[in-house]
């Protein structure tokens, strides 16, 4: 196959892997705004519905480092197909819900789809032209990223048109022709792991994310120190230090842990706990802030579309950021772009907390929020398949994934403490409530930058670098023996 041939076809499976990780990222946030909208049209309580998001975090936690690690071994495409379907039969059934049951059974399913990203990496790198890899992670990255905040901005237009099940009839059509398209199009990749998938450290891996992200999503109404949550923080605990064991023990782990200590991995992940628990946090409470009558002393009484509209900036910005991320990773490395996006996360937090009472402030704060997401997203993706084998990396992206979710799940926890405290006899949050909020979330996006610090280069980033300066010092050295020749011309 020629170059061109190859390139043309990597084209069309990059097209594939657009729509199907566009489709998942969308799913994560759509239903967001829509969650009281959800509760009256299927006549349940405050209490249940929250579990349409938490049924489909727990899917996902479990499923996208084990279908990343499946992919690793037993074909990348079969599992992409196997999660897109997944994906496009719970969004169907999501969408002929009449009852809560159905559409908490219905996002469970959806949550299955979470192994769409690490295989969408993986394939990646084993299809992409070696000096397309880079641009191509950022900008599946970015899309991620731009998902979650998308799925805000759109939700408030689709339902005020049509009606909420129409957030999951349009995902389930395009899905749908995103599993058919892998099917035909996308090509199997050669690139084999082996072994099998180990059932034990499969089943604790389960057990400790079920119980430390049910713990986390629940215990704000159980109360945080009620036996249920302390007693599952417990078992996640107990059951996590299990699963470390017995993952370094067998034959054929899981989760490699010597993949996992790898310095660039392990790092890479700080950083996604801690950036984690800043984005997801912030998506998470932004449109109730903004949807909130300024009587309350903050807020702008904002629609869901209006508040929608607040966030754009930040989706916009994004997406481009992100794009943008590939090409300056070139010229400084990785490393320094994830810097640049922690910092630049800083900003939009500090003003969210302690100058959010302006339009314009919120719309300057989306714009830098976007930016460092953008920047951020696409850099840590870039790292980890940067640093692992490429027999490895849907299970080291799946796992990174999952640590951003994790990190998400504690700091909206911890947002949700911190904004309760000190609440009106209405049990509406106080303005002092969000900014102490907002100022927690300032606090753990500046340990992620310094966190970016202990992140060594990787062997790609080296490369590139030595590479531009061999070109800077074979370029003087050329000058230089030019001059020569002209002196001794004279």
């Amino acid at each position: 196959m020629s170059e061109t041939q190859g390139r043309t076809h990597f084209r069309t499976t990059f097209a594939v892997i657009l729509v199907s990780v566009s489709s998942y990222a969308l799913l994560q946030s759509l239903v967001l705004p829509v969650l009281p909208t959800i509760q009256h049209s299927l006549h349940t309580s405050q209490t249940t519905v929250t579990w349409v998001l938490t049924a489909y975090l727990l899917s996902a936690s479990v499923a996208t480092p084990i279908v990343g690690r499946i992919g690793d071994m037993v074909g990348k495409k079969k599992m992409l197909v196997a999660a897109l379907g997944a994906l496009a039969i719970g969004s169907l059934l999501a969408a002929l819900a009449s009852s809560i049951g159905v559409m908490i059974i219905a996002r469970a399913v959806q949550g299955l789809g979470g192994g769409v990203l690490p295989l969408a990496f993986g394939i990646i790198r084993d299809e992409a032209p070696r000096e397309k890899v880079g641009s191509s992670i950022s900008i599946v990255a970015a899309l991620l990223a731009v998902g979650s905040g998308a799925g805000i901005v759109l939700a408030g237009p689709l339902i005020g048109v049509l009606n909420f099940h129409w957030l999951f009839w349009i995902p389930a059509f395009v899905v749908a022709g995103a599993a058919i398209a892998a099917f035909f199009l996308v090509p199997e990749s050669t690139t084999r792991g082996k072994g099998h998938v180990a059932v034990t450290p499969a089943l604790l891996l389960s057990g400790w994310l079920i119980a430390l992200i049910v713990a986390l999503s629940e215990g704000q109404l159980w109360g945080w120190t009620s036996g249920r949550t302390l007693g599952l923080i417990a078992i996640g605990i107990v059951l996590f230090v299990v699963w470390i064991r017995v993952e370094l023990r067998v034959e054929q782990p899981l989760i490699d842990m010597r993949m996992m200590r790898l310095p660039a991995v392990w790092t890479t992940n700080l950083v996604a706990l801690l950036f984690g628990a800043g984005m997801y946090a912030a998506i998470g409470f932004l449109p109730a802030f903004l949807q909130t009558r300024s009587s309350a002393g903050y807020g702008f009484g904002a629609s869901v579309t209006a508040s929608g509209l607040f966030l754009l900036p930040m989706t916009v910005v994004m997406f481009f950021s992100g794009m943008l991320s590939a090409p300056l990773a070139a010229r400084v490395g990785s490393k320094r772009v994830l810097l640049l996006g922690s910092l630049a996360t800083v900003i939009p937090f500090a003003i969210f907390a302690f100058a959010h009472h302006q339009r314009w402030e919120i719309y300057i704060a989306s714009a830098l929020l976007g930016l460092g997401l953008g920047f951020a997203f696409a850099a840590m993706s870039n790292l980890i398949v940067e640093s692992v084998p490429s027999t490895q990396v849907g299970v080291a992206s799946g796992m990174n994934a999952n640590i951003r979710t994790i990190g998400g799940s504690i700091g909206a926890a911890v947002m949700a403490v911190i904004v309760a405290q000190g609440a009106s006899k209405s049990g509406l949050p106080t303005d002092a409530g969000y900014r102490n909020g907002f100022a927690f979330l300032m606090v753990a996006t500046i340990f992620a930058t310094l966190a970016c610090l202990l992140i060594p280069q990787t062997q790609q980033d080296e490369t590139e670098l030595l590479s531009s300066r061999h070109v800077i010092e074979h370029g003087e050295s050329a000058v230089v023996a030019g001059a020569g020749l002209v002196d001794a011309e004279s």
